[in-house]
């Protein structure tokens, strides 16, 4: 039972407006549960709105790292709902396979199958979640890959995510009923 409840239509014209605009056209799901309780406060959802949809759909990282890197991040961060709505959706329509998101939920797993560049996303938003820096040799493994522009958006990005994870968890979303299930690591 989540902490907060979802919002419930019928919606308020505005809320039913900004529901529309948070979730892509044509996708046949409610929009999701997070969404609906976000606009139980209506202006905290508009000021992380513009946020979260500029990462997802104007940013300069290649959208299949921008995926790795977040379901890496709500892997790390134990966020089963977020990282499910991603496996389910926008992880494979970047490309993203089963190994790779397999990948990001397996601290132990050998990096072989990753490419040399989702190895250093993952070694970094690894060194971001225990320590909330980034060493040399990260920083220098991330450089050989990405521009200044795209270094600072995937700070901002692994940032985001780790907020959206805190969020979904403190409040005890249940998973949406179609995303990807939450692998159990052995």
């Amino acid at each position: 039972m989540p902490r907060i409840e979802p919002l419930v239509p019928p919606y308020s014209p505005a809320v039913d407006r900004a529901l529309r605009r948070w979730m892509p056209p044509g996708v046949p799901h409610e929009p999701l549960r997070l969404f609906r309780v976000l606009h139980r406060n209506p202006e905290l959802a508009s000021r992380m709105f513009a946020l979260g949809a500029g990462l997802l759909g104007h940013g300069l990282l290649p959208a299949a790292d921008r995926e790795f890197v977040i379901a890496r991040v709500t892997a790390r961060s134990g966020c089963a709902y977020e990282w499910g709505v991603h496996a389910a959706t926008l992880a494979p329509q970047a490309g993203l396979g089963p190994e790779q998101l397999r990948a990001t939920t397996d601290t132990g797993m050998d990096p072989g199958p990753l490419t040399e560049r989702q190895a250093a996303l993952l070694a970094a938003v690894d060194e971001l979640h225990d320590t909330a820096r980034l060493s040399e040799p990260a920083w220098d493994a991330l450089r050989a890959h990405y521009e200044d522009a795209q270094l600072l958006e995937f700070l901002v990005l692994a940032g985001w995510y780790r907020t959206i994870s805190y969020l979904a968890n403190g409040l005890l979303l249940e998973e949406e009923p179609w995303a990807e299930p939450f692998p159990v690591v052995p």
